[in-house]
């Protein structure tokens, strides 16, 4: 069954960010937090928490929809997987995403977009992220999110 990551208690969250070094290191081979899928921050100052950006595994992601080169295709449970030979480093997904998931590696050219691993959920000492299975045929679209978020008082914990 396909797994989608997603915050779970961000609220225990100290901002180490080793969540965002096992994906830089592992995933690609680079040190350094910009190279990130998963982006942590602030929520409004260090007394306030801190919140997770990350992809929000859509069925129907308007990354891809924008993508001219179709570099990006849809990946079974929802979101999208990157094929960096077809991507000309437009940046429209990167537009696209209305959560601000998608980042751009400014060295390759290439958009960094999370494949749901779960490096970082593993990784997290204090288990703030979860790797959680999904159906196939589950609907995630972005119209259902833009909803979900007008109605959350978080919108990272979605």
């Amino acid at each position: 069954m396909p797994k989608i990551l997603q915050p779970k208690e961000m609220r225990k969250c100290l901002g180490c960010f080793t969540c965002m070094s096992a994906c830089s290191t592992v995933n690609h081979k680079n040190h350094s937090l910009i190279k990130s899928a998963i982006k942590v921050r602030t929520s409004g100052g260090m007394s306030s928490g801190f919140i997770a950006i990350v992809c929000l595994a859509c069925n129907e992601p308007a990354c891809m929809e924008v993508c001219p080169s179709h570099a990006l295709e849809l990946r079974k449970g929802g979101g999208v997987l990157l094929t960096k030979e077809r991507c000309i480093g437009c940046r429209k997904c990167e537009s696209a995403c209305i959560v601000h998931a998608v980042n751009f590696d400014q060295e390759t050219q290439k958009p960094i977009i999370c494949h749901h691993c779960g490096l970082c959920a593993h990784y997290c000492p204090h288990d703030c992220l979860i790797l959680i299975d999904t159906k196939e045929d589950s609907i995630l679209t972005p119209a259902a999110v833009t909803a979900k978020l007008q109605d959350d008082d978080k919108p990272s914990e979605i």
